[in-house]
């Protein structure tokens, strides 16, 4: 190796690892090379379009995504001892959504580059080409549909001079290169590796960016951040995480939304665990399968006070049995089951089931006469039709609580039960001996209303 050979390779690396950070460049250790992972810079709105042949189903199915970063081109190369006299530098090329045609292509026209600048250092030149101008090259336009393992049904070709063409059906007339290689195993493993490293790049992407926080007014950078997925609204987590405690504390749930005025736009599951202590997350997640088990018809929890195990009930059966504490109930009573004889409850249930039988539909009221019993309904609605009667028309003795009415006559009462006198206005019990000092008193609340209507005294009182 000549001196200046030698000289000029250094300075290409170091020039190299000053230009780029340690995710686009490394140098090897042992020899004279290195590794460089190239991004692709991509219009806006580009979309990457798959299609999945399967066997197993008659129609093809079908993925469209609109991504911002596609996995880098890797270019790994050696300098040879007479690089960049004679040689050009020994070089592999990788990538994950580029087929082995499309990277044989890449890798003759690095060639070309060589032949044209013989003699210099080339690097940079080709990390340039791959970067800015490998779509337009490879004719690739949105939606783009990568293939993969496509070795003897290429449809494109490689010219002579080292650019690629679309060609139709014709077959591939060169022999791929061996210095291209397609690093993905499947299909559907590109989808996921493309997804992912999509989405990892758009977040390193915004936390490098500044940001307005419209709770506080301060601007901070993207990783002191979170952005609602469905509206991208930017809020700093400070704010968030206070805001998050407060509807968690609560039992709000289902309302960690965007704070921007009338945005639906809620926060995911893990945005939430991120801000919030492990307690408050606990809390969160307990809540949010509580309420949407509520929502589902066919659960029903087991009435053990401590048990409360969500149970599954199957159609058209009364019986649910707990998963945890094998207690067999009755899903409509929730005591121990019955089988087929009517649901038993208590008077302060059968007063709330009253109430519901009056306010529903005929098919809910059939159901309630067969769990219940039609005639145990019809004798508790009688209860509870008399029970409202004499609340509104009677009132109670001060003695014994026997319902007294009144039709006519003086406020001066008698208790027909327990022959206790008590006055109708105040309620109060009367002496038997003078009954009517009461309404002769000046002192009384009720001096001179002997005769006077209970409908006048309630409005003065």
């Amino acid at each position: 190796m000549s001196s200046e050979d030698r000289e000029a390779q250094e300075d290409e690396l170091l020039a190299l690892a000053s230009i780029y950070d340690e995710d686009e460049f490394k140098r090897a250790q042992s020899v004279q090379g290195g590794e460089t992972r190239i991004p692709i810079v991509l219009p806006q709105n580009f979309h990457i379009f798959v299609t999945c042949n399967s066997a197993a189903t008659p129609l093809n199915r079908k993925f469209e995504c609109a991504v911002c970063f596609l996995p880098p081109i890797v270019l790994n190369f050696e300098f040879p001892v007479d690089y960049p006299s004679v040689s050009p530098p020994k070089f592999t090329l990788s990538c994950k959504w580029l087929s082995h045609a499309q990277l044989s292509a890449l890798c003759k026209h690095l060639d070309y580059l060589w032949e044209e600048n013989r003699g210099s250092v080339i690097l940079f030149a080709w990390i340039q080409f791959l970067k800015e101008e490998t779509l337009a090259y490879l004719n690739i336009n949105s939606p783009y549909e990568p293939k993969i393992g496509e070795n003897g049904e290429e449809q494109n070709r490689i010219d002579e001079d080292g650019s690629y063409c679309v060609a139709g059906a014709a077959k591939q007339e060169e022999a791929l290169d061996m210095r291209a290689v397609q690093d993905v195993e499947s299909l559907s493993s590109l989808i996921t590796e493309i997804l992912d490293f999509d989405q990892a790049q758009r977040g390193k992407d915004f936390n490098n960016k500044m940001y307005m926080c419209n709770i506080c007014f301060s601007e901070k950078l993207g990783s002191e951040c979170m952005y609602f997925i469905d509206c991208r609204h930017v809020y700093c987590k400070a704010c968030l995480k206070d805001y998050f405690e407060i509807q968690i504390k609560d039992g709000q749930v289902h309302c960690l939304n965007c704070p921007e005025p009338k945005c639906q736009s809620a926060a995911t599951p893990g945005q939430v665990k991120e801000l919030v202590g492990e307690q408050l997350f606990a809390r969160y997640d307990r809540l949010l399968l509580q309420s949407t088990l509520d929502l589902m018809a066919d659960v029903v929890y087991c009435p053990r006070p401590f048990c409360q195990t969500p149970v599954m009930q199957e159609p058209s059966c009364t019986m649910g049995i707990c998963s945890r504490c094998s207690y067999a109930f009755c899903t409509v009573c929730k005591m121990t089951y019955h089988g087929i004889s009517p649901c038993k409850v208590t008077a302060e249930k059968l007063t709330e089931l009253c109430k519901e039988y009056r306010e529903a539909d005929e098919a809910t009221k059939r159901f309630i006469e067969q769990h219940y019993g039609k005639r145990l309904i019809e004798k508790a609605l009688e209860h509870l039709e008399s029970k409202e009667w004499l609340e509104k028309n009677s009132k109670p003795c001060p003695c014994c609580e026997t319902p007294i009415e009144k039709l006519d006559g003086c406020n001066r009462m008698t208790c027909t039960a327990c022959k206790q006198e008590f006055c109708w206005l105040c309620m109060r019990c009367l002496p038997k001996a003078t009954p009517y000092e009461h309404f002769n008193d000046p002192d009384s609340v009720c001096f001179n209303r002997l005769f006077q209507n209970i409908q006048i005294d309630a409005e003065e009182d």
